[in-house]
C-alpha cells in the first residue's frame, strides 16, 4: 500500500489538487512508513518556505462565558459546572504589555461567543491594543459574527481571525452541535472573513466523535478550496462536563500525519502547534514542530483565568508566556534545530494578495 501513498504524497507535494479519492487513500495508510516520508516532505517544504523558524502568539483567554452549546466544549453553555470569568479591558492590556516585554508581536484575543463582549466593547478594545503597539498584530478568535461586524473589527485594525470549521460532513457537523449550529453558517463566516481581507484560520479536531476517514477527506477538499492563511488541528481531547465524557481521546500520531499532510497541501500556512498536542504526550509540540508546525501561542493570560478556560480535561495551565517559559521554549526548539523568530510572521501569501512589503 505504501507505494501507492508514496505516490499520492509525492503529487501532493507537487502542488496537485488531489481528489476526494486519493485523500480518502492517503487517510486510511497512517503505517509508519508512509507517516515517515509525509514528515520528510513536509519539512522539507516548511524549511523551503520558512526555514527553520517558528513564530510565537501570544494567547489571551480572555473571557469563559459562551452562548454556543458545542457539545465537546467545556465551555459550552450547557455546562453549568463551568466556571465563569471575564477580564475587563485594563486586564486585558496588561496582559498584551506583558507579552510585549517578553518579545510577543501577535496578540490573539479568543473568547466564547460572549455577549457581554459588543461589537463596540471589541471594536475599542482592538483600537487600544492598536495604538498602544501600531507594529503587532491583533487576531480574533470569537466565533460567529454578521460579516458587518467582522468589516468593523477589520478597520478597527485587527488583522487576523481563526474561526475552526470543526468538520465540512454536515452529518458529522450535526453529531457535534445542536441543530440551532449550522455548517452552512460557519463556512459563511469563514468566507466573510477572508472577502474583507483577513488573515483567516480554519481548522478541525482529530479524532472527533464520529469522524471517519471520509469526513476528514471532506476537510482536507474544504480546506484545498477555501485556501485559508492559517489551519489550527488538534487532537480532540473530551471534557468531563459533556456529552462525549466518555469518548476516548484523539490520536496524536493521526494528528502528527494530518499535520504533514496540510502542510504538504497549502505550503505556506500558518500551523500552530497546539496546547492539545502538549497535554496528551510529553514533547507533543516540538514533534508537531518537527511534523510540519510553525507557530507556537503560549498563553499569556492571568494564571487564575487559565485554570478556568478549560476547553478540555487536562489543558495544560502552566505559564507559558513569561520569561522563563519563552527561555525553555527556545531551549527546546533549539534541541530540534528551529529558533523563534520575534516578527509578526504574516501568511506570505496574504502578504503578496495586499501588497504589502516586508
Amino acid at each position: 500500500m505504501f507505494r501507492e501513498t508514496k505516490d499520492i504524497l509525492d503529487r501532493l507535494a507537487k502542488g496537485e489538487h488531489l481528489p476526494a479519492s486519493a485523500w480518502q487513500s492517503l487517510l486510511e495508510d497512517e503505517s509508519e512508513e508512509a507517516a515517515a516520508y509525509a514528515k520528510a516532505l513536509a519539512r522539507e517544504v516548511t524549511d523551503r518556505c520558512f526555514g527553520r523558524r517558528v513564530y510565537l502568539r501570544g494567547l489571551i483567554e480572555f473571557t469563559s462565558y459562551c452562548r454556543q452549546n458545542c457539545y465537546y466544549c467545556g465551555l459550552r453553555s450547557g455546562n453549568t459546572r463551568a466556571e465563569r470569568f471575564r477580564l475587563t479591558e485594563e486586564e486585558i492590556l496588561a496582559c498584551c504589555r506583558h507579552g510585549y516585554e517578553q518579545g510577543l508581536r501577535t496578540f490573539v484575543l479568543q473568547g466564547g461567543e460572549d455577549p457581554f463582549f459588543t461589537e463596540d466593547k471589541i471594536c475599542r478594545l482592538i483600537s487600544r491594543i492598536r495604538e498602544m503597539y501600531p507594529e503587532a498584530a491583533v487576531t480574533l478568535s470569537i466565533g460567529e459574527w454578521p460579516k458587518a461586524s467582522y468589516q468593523r473589527f477589520f478597520e478597527a485594525g485587527a488583522d487576523r481571525y481563526l474561526l475552526r470549521h470543526e468538520t465540512a460532513n454536515e452529518a458529522h457537523y450535526r453529531r457535534l452541535h445542536p441543530a440551532k449550529q449550522r455548517l452552512e453558517t460557519r463556512k459563511r463566516c469563514l468566507y466573510d472573513l477572508k472577502d474583507i481581507g483577513f488573515q483567516v484560520g480554519a481548522g478541525m479536531m482529530i479524532g472527533s466523535p464520529g469522524q471517519t476517514v471520509s469526513c476528514l477527506a471532506e476537510d482536507f477538499l474544504f480546506l484545498d478550496e477555501l485556501r485559508p492563511h492559517m489551519v489550527g488541528i488538534g487532537p480532540f481531547i473530551h471534557h468531563r462536563d459533556t456529552p462525549f465524557r466518555d469518548e476516548p481521546n484523539g490520536s496524536t500520531e493521526r494528528t502528527y500525519y494530518c499535520l504533514s499532510l496540510l502542510r504538504l497541501l497549502l505550503p505556506e500556512v500558518l500551523l500552530p502547534a497546539t496546547t492539545a498536542l502538549g497535554t496528551l504526550v510529553p514533547g507533543g509540540r516540538e514533534r508537531g514542530i518537527e511534523a510540519g508546525c510553525n507557530v507556537i501561542m503560549p498563553a499569556i493570560s492571568p494564571a487564575e483565568a487559565r485554570a478556568k478556560y478549560l476547553l478540555y480535561d487536562g489543558k495544560v495551565t502552566a505559564e507559558q508566556g513569561g520569561s522563563s517559559g519563552i527561555h525553555e521554549l527556545e531551549a527546546s526548539l533549539a534541541a530540534i534545530g528551529y529558533r523563534i523568530d520575534s516578527s509578526r510572521g504574516d501568511a506570505p501569501a496574504w502578504h503578496r494578495r495586499k501588497g504589502v512589503t516586508t
